[in-house]
């Protein structure tokens, strides 16, 4: 029987257990967001740099780089996540907690970013681009000078992006022992019917998005020198 069953802030797995959720929560999307951003980058810009009449051209390259990209994009989270145990053990020494799940948070993430990164480069004013290289600018100083500072905030918002998606994906890591709101949800939500729980781990989530939304908007305009 479920009627005498404490409910809301009177029931342990909300008083004790919910707020060390939140945390696990966010300390995944917050260090799998920043080394995806550490990788993604670069591998963006590389994707960018060897596109079609781009900046150093090679199809080859371009081709190579592009379907591993795709490659990890299409797997399944849950999926992955479960490929990538025995890596995530070696990592972190274990296979369970949100250590482990930033292993696998990350590596989703970073052909995500990366994309992203492509598309905000390619919005960068080609006139800006032609006009530093007149002035002899080589490659790398077009990326740290013109490329990475036009797209600014492009690169903030795909950051922002992608870390919108990581909650959801911390929210599946539960199901396989990452931890986070997604376990409690899980646990008590769903297998003790703890109706209560699970409304919380979900307000809780809708919180985390609107929040990382509202600061990568804010940050993004703030950087925005265009306007």
């Amino acid at each position: 029987m479920t009627a005498d069953r404490p409910t809301w802030f009177e029931n342990p797995a909300i008083r004790v257990e919910l707020w060390p959720a939140l945390g696990d929560t966010l300390l995944m999307t917050l260090f799998a967001t920043l080394f995806a951003i550490i990788a993604g980058l670069p591998l963006g810009i590389w994707l960018y740099m060897t596109a079609k009449k781009s900046l150093a051209a090679n199809p080859v390259v371009y081709r190579v780089v592009s379907v591993v990209v795709d490659i990890g994009r299409s797997i399944p989270f849950i999926i992955l996540m479960i490929a990538l145990i025995p890596l995530a053990r070696f990592i972190t020494d274990s296979a369970l907690g949100w250590q482990a799940a930033v292993v696998s948070l990350t590596v989703s993430a970073i052909p995500f970013y990366a994309r992203l990164v492509e598309s905000a480069l390619r919005e960068v004013s080609a006139g800006k681009i032609e006009a530093v290289q007149m002035m002899g600018a080589g490659r790398w100083q077009l990326i740290r000078q013109v490329l990475v500072p036009e797209a600014l905030p492009g690169l903030v918002s795909g950051a922002t992006v992608t870390s919108v998606a990581l909650v959801s994906y911390t929210a599946m890591a539960g199901a396989v022992g990452g931890g986070g709101l997604g376990a409690l949800a899980i646990s008590y939500g769903y297998q003790r019917y703890q109706t209560d729980t699970m409304i919380a781990c979900i307000v809780l989530l809708v919180a985390c998005v609107g929040l990382i939304q509202l600061l990568g908007d804010l940050l993004a305009r703030a950087v925005d020198h265009r306007k």
